[in-house]
């Protein structure tokens, strides 16, 4: 079933936390909702759960409308799943039982499936792969076993839409890249319409079919993980996902002029329309190499150094910027030095590589 928000507005007093959002959500759909602490998508999230009444607009879930400025229907009433940032277990409940409670008391179980409850948490225990554990206590369970239970009772009564609030914020860095594993397979296997949101880039880039990147109560950009990386739409987008590098400058047709080195031309990579208009050229740091002769580029002073394992992350202070260059383990400067920076370009140019240096 298809989710639609349409002109939504939340208002807190004199505080605006979401303006005129507008977003269909496809069945089936993987969408995360991206943006920096108060950006307004946990409130977004609360409006989809019925937790809280929107000041103007309206939510549709299917063929049902279940949230305007006159009526809101509480969550019990919709036909929805949650998985909080807590992982929100019942201490006296097993396995077993916590992925049986829905079934028997979710308004919104399929007649098919609840004259076989027993047949459901078999499957539901298999998906999330504890059958093994079924009659373990939450205090016996790790932190991802007990995530596993969490997201096994949201999914087991087959809601039309299944809602995520930083499921993983509350785990280590290992098991988080695990889980994200974990929740990518869960949507294959039941083809749940996830909406998810995060903080993290690293989670939605990912995951997601499809990204809403928010900020200050308003949608930036909405597109594919490719497209949010690849071609931002505005200077908040390119700097948030990704950290680039915003040059500005002159275009002229697909060549671009920057302002603090007017000998130099860069060709159009694929940048978008609205970033043009501005006169900012994106430029991600693994676009950027450096270099030690004085060849044509953008001078600079290397001010930090980040080994990162396979690769090393410099920051160079340039015409008052701050540059970020992330280079491979061949490339090796030290703090302090001088360089040069160069773009990176591959074009088809007469049926030929030619690069850019």
């Amino acid at each position: 079933m298809t989710t639609i928000i349409e002109n939504l507005v939340k208002r807190f007093d004199q505080t605006t936390a979401l303006k005129k959002i507008n977003v269909t959500i496809e069945d089936g759909e993987f969408i995360a909702i991206l943006g920096p602490s108060g950006c307004g998508k946990t409130t977004l999230l609360r409006l989809l759960a019925g937790f809280d009444s929107p000041s103007s607009g309206n939510i549709s879930i299917g063929d049902q409308r279940v949230s305007d400025n006159k009526m809101t229907l509480p969550p019990e009433k919709r036909n929805i799943g949650m998985v909080f940032q807590s992982f929100a277990l019942w201490p006296h409940l097993n396995v077993r039982k916590h992925i049986e409670f829905p079934l028997l008391h979710h308004a919104y179980v399929p007649k098919d499936t609840s004259v076989n409850i027993s047949k459901r948490v078999d499957e539901v225990m298999e998906i999330i792969e504890l059958t093994e554990l079924a009659n373990r206590m939450p205090s016996e369970l790790s932190g991802g076993q007990k995530q596993r239970v969490a997201l096994g009772r949201a999914i087991a009564p087959k809601p039309e839409l299944l809602l995520m609030d930083e499921p993983l914020s509350n785990l280590d860095a290992e098991l988080r890249m695990e889980m994200r594993k974990e929740i990518q397979e869960l949507h294959r296997l039941t083809n749940a319409t996830i909406v998810y949101v995060t903080h993290d880039q690293g989670e939605a880039l990912a995951m997601a079919d499809r990204i809403v990147v928010m900020n200050k109560g308003e949608i930036e950009q909405i597109g594919t993980p490719q497209e949010i990386y690849s071609r931002p739409n505005t200077p908040f987008v390119a700097n948030f996902v990704g950290k680039a590098n915003l040059i500005d400058g002159m275009w002229e047709a697909d060549q671009f002029t920057p302002a603090s080195n007017p000998n130099l031309t860069w060709p159009d990579l694929g940048v978008s329309v609205p970033l043009k208009k501005k006169g900012i050229y994106p430029i991600r740091p693994e676009q950027l190499t450096l270099m030690e002769d004085d060849r044509g580029g953008i001078h600079g002073v290397i001010t930090s150094v980040q080994y990162q394992g396979k690769e090393i992350h410099y920051t160079v202070q340039a015409n008052g910027q701050a540059w970020l260059v992330h280079t491979d383990l061949m490339q090796k400067f030290q703090l302090g030095q001088q360089v040069t920076i160069q773009l990176k370009v591959s074009v088809r140019e007469d049926n030929r590589n030619v690069v850019y240096l």
